[in-house]
């Protein structure tokens, strides 16, 4: 394997825009209504599944700890019992088949067949060569499943694949930073660039009195104002987990080389504008309030 040193900040932006992708797939309709074929009608048990079944039917702590920011309490009232409803493999299959839907909507079916698409897939998938499995543990999971033969499930394959492995660093930053999962939802809101309030305690399974009692935690530690504001040390902090999460991450956008990550980034720039303009996403997702 051979790297080629790049600007950090050129590989967070494209793992960014290869993760904006990725992420289309939680609030597709497509998705949710392949899953309740299956059996799964709950939004909770439907993310669970489809995010935790390539590690097969594990429990509910296994998927508290690879997810980090869920409450364990929630996680456990759909996990291991969505596994009885249905299968890791059903659930791997359901997601394909919505996936598949869900791009042809957002994207057009003509760009699924581009020879953009083919190319954007190409790159991602050679620079997920480079990743590695080592106390990754979705990463991995997912690094064992099959490549799918059509090129924009490809392409959705390796960014979930690079979205998994920057993920699974970011935690290990998280943790060295001594974030729990939900002061680091907190301060990531506080960015600006994070869930509102309001998805996180819809999603995640925290109370208001648990996020304020986070945010108190957050201030006693100088990190937030009373605001809910980051103070200079909490923006120091973020600045930090971000630099760790690159420096873990830098792998496969190095063995990618800056031409390629460059070129990756244009497409798949292209690729989430289409989605986003298509409703991707809902409207109130990110922000402070």
């Amino acid at each position: 394997m051979t790297t080629t040193l790049i600007e950090p900040l050129a590989a967070r932006r494209c793992a960014n825009v290869l993760n904006s992708l990725h992420a289309t797939s939680y609030f597709a309709p497509e998705l949710g209504e392949q899953l309740a074929g299956i059996g799964i009608t709950h939004p909770r048990a439907a993310n669970f599944a489809v995010r935790a079944a390539a590690m097969g039917a594990v429990g509910a702590g296994t998927v508290t700890a690879a997810f980090y920011n869920y409450k364990h309490a929630l996680v456990a009232r759909f996990v291991p019992a969505v596994w009885e409803t249905a299968s890791p493999e059903a659930v791997l299959a359901a997601r394909v088949r919505g996936v598949d839907a869900a791009l042809r909507r957002l994207l057009g079916a003509p760009t699924l067949t581009s020879p953009e698409m083919a190319e954007a897939a190409e790159l991602a998938l050679r620079a997920a060569e480079a990743c590695s499995r080592g106390a990754r543990p979705l990463y991995a999971a997912h690094a064992d499943l099959p490549v799918p033969e059509k090129p924009h499930l490809a392409y959705f394959h390796a960014a979930t694949l690079l979205r998994e492995h920057r993920g699974d660093g970011h935690l290990a930053a998280l943790t060295a930073a001594e974030l729990d999962g939900l002061e680091a939802m907190v301060t990531h809101t506080a960015t600006g660039r994070g869930m509102t309030p309001k998805w996180v305690l819809a999603t995640r399974g925290w109370s208001q009195e648990e996020w304020d009692s986070a945010a108190g935690r957050l201030r006693d530690r100088g990190l937030l104002d009373a605001s809910g504001e980051l103070t200079e040390r909490g923006v120091a902090l973020r600045a930090e987990i971000e630099d760790m999460t690159d420096r873990l991450d830098r792998a496969p956008y190095e063995h990618l080389g800056a031409e390629g990550v460059a070129r990756l980034t244009e497409l798949g720039a292209g690729f989430a504008r289409t989605a986003l303009a298509a409703g991707a996403y809902p409207a109130d997702l990110i922000g402070k309030r």
